[in-house]
C-alpha cells in the first residue's frame, strides 16, 4: 500500500525549501526564487529556507552528496514541515541516493516531497522504495510568476487534495537568453496531444518522471519497479526527458523495455521533449517510441502536457487515476485515492 502524505489543510502550512540537486547562486533563478518566496508567504506558507540552498559547493551541485542528503532527511525529520520543495533541477542528484534513509523514511510521519527533472531521483524512489506518495512537479523557484497559473495552480490544487485536472491548451518554448529573471513565460503555442491505441477512459497507478534520470538508475539499487510493478498494476506510466535527442531517447527506451518496465502498463503518457521537434537521421521522438514500444499493447499519448517546455502538469507518483482523451484532444487526470 502506498502512503498518501497528509494534504494541506492547515492556514499557514510550512514548507522547507531543499537544494538537494543545484543550489540558487545565480540569475535567472536568484531573483526567481527571492520572488517566491514573497509570494508563497503572501500565499499563507510559512517558509523554511535549507542550509544548501544558495550553496554551489558541489561537484556541479549545492554541496557534497553527504550534506544534501543530510538536508533532505533534516526537513523531512523536522516535525514542523508539513511539505519539502526542491530550489532546482540539476545533474548529479542521483549521488545522494546512497546517503538517503528511505528505510527510516518509512517509520517517520509522511510528508509531501515536490521536484522536477533531476528531483526524479527522489521523487521516485520514495515511491518505489520507501511506498511514499510524491509529486513530480514545479521547484520553488517557478512561484514567482504570480497570480499562479497553469502547472503552479495546479500543484497548489495537488497539495490541497483537489481531484480533477486537464491538461494544457498552450505551451512556450522557454525563456530566451534575452529575457529578465522575472519575466513571465508566454503560452503561445497550441497544444495538440495525439493518442495511439486509446479507446476509453484508462485507469491505473501513476508512475514516472524524467526518463534521463530513470533509466540512468536501471540496474542499481535505487531502481526497484518490479515489486512495485507487480503490487501496483495497472500502471499509467509517465516520461519525458531533457538532454536525451531521438535517438539516445530511442535507446533509453530499448533499455527499459528490454528490463521489463512496461510490464503491466495500461497506459504511456509521453511530455514535450526538451529538444522538441528534432530529427536525427530521419528519427524523431515519435517514431523512436512507436518503434520500441508500439507493438507492446498500450496506448500512447505524445505531447502531454508534462516536459521542460513549460507548462508541464504536477503528477503524483503512487496514485490511483482514470486518464481520459477529451473530444477537444485534451487529457482529464482524476486521482481515485
Amino acid at each position: 500500500m502506498i502512503i498518501t502524505p497528509p494534504y494541506l489543510d492547515k492556514k499557514h502550512p510550512t514548507m522547507a525549501l531543499v537544494a538537494p540537486s543545484f543550489g540558487v547562486n545565480a540569475e535567472p533563478y536568484f531573483s526567481s526564487l527571492e520572488k517566491t518566496i514573497k509570494n508563497l508567504v503572501r500565499s499563507g506558507f510559512n517558509i523554511k529556507v535549507g542550509p544548501n540552498v544558495y550553496l554551489a559547493d558541489g561537484v556541479v551541485a549545492s554541496n557534497t552528496p553527504e550534506a544534501r542528503a543530510r538536508e533532505f532527511m533534516d526537513a523531512y525529520e523536522d516535525e514542523d514541515v508539513d511539505l519539502i520543495v526542491s530550489v532546482g533541477g540539476g545533474e548529479t542528484m542521483c549521488e545522494i541516493l546512497p546517503y538517503i534513509g528511505f528505510e527510516k523514511l518509512k517509520s517517520l510521519p509522511p510528508k509531501w516531497f515536490m521536484g522536477f527533472s533531476d528531483n526524479t531521483n527522489l521523487v521516485y524512489t520514495l515511491t518505489t522504495l520507501s511506498g511514499i506518495k510524491a509529486i513530480y512537479g514545479p521547484c520553488a523557484p517557478s512561484f514567482f510568476d504570480y497570480p499562479y497559473r497553469y502547472d503552479l495552480l495546479d500543484a497548489l490544487r495537488l497539495l490541497r487534495g483537489e481531484k480533477e485536472f486537464v491538461s494544457y491548451p498552450k505551451w512556450t518554448m522557454g525563456k530566451s537568453e534575452e529575457d529578465k529573471p522575472l519575466a513571465k513565460p508566454q503560452y503561445r503555442k497550441l497544444a495538440k496531444p495525439k493518442a495511439y491505441g486509446y479507446n476509453k477512459p484508462i485507469e491505473g497507478t501513476l508512475l514516472g518522471g524524467c526518463l534521463d534520470c530513470i533509466s540512468n538508475l536501471m540496474g542499481t539499487p535505487y531502481m526497484r519497479f518490479t515489486p512495485f510493478i507487480e503490487e501496483n498494476a495497472p500502471t499509467i506510466l509517465f516520461l519525458e526527458c531533457c538532454d536525451l535527442n531521438p535517438l539516445s531517447f530511442r535507446r533509453a527506451l530499448f533499455q527499459l523495455r528490454e528490463a521489463g518496465y512496461f510490464q503491466g502498463c495500461a497506459l504511456l503518457l509521453l511530455g514535450r521533449p526538451f529538444h522538441y521537434g528534432e530529427k536525427i537521421f530521419g528519427v524523431s521522438f515519435e517514431s523512436a517510441a512507436l518503434d520500441m514500444l508500439g507493438n507492446l499493447g498500450f496506448p500512447i499519448v505524445f505531447d502531454f502536457s508534462l516536459g521542460h517546455l513549460p507548462p508541464s502538469m504536477p503528477l503524483i507518483n503512487g496514485a490511483k487515476a482514470r486518464v481520459e482523451v477529451l473530444e477537444s484532444g485534451q487529457i482529464k487526470l482524476t486521482y481515485l485515492d
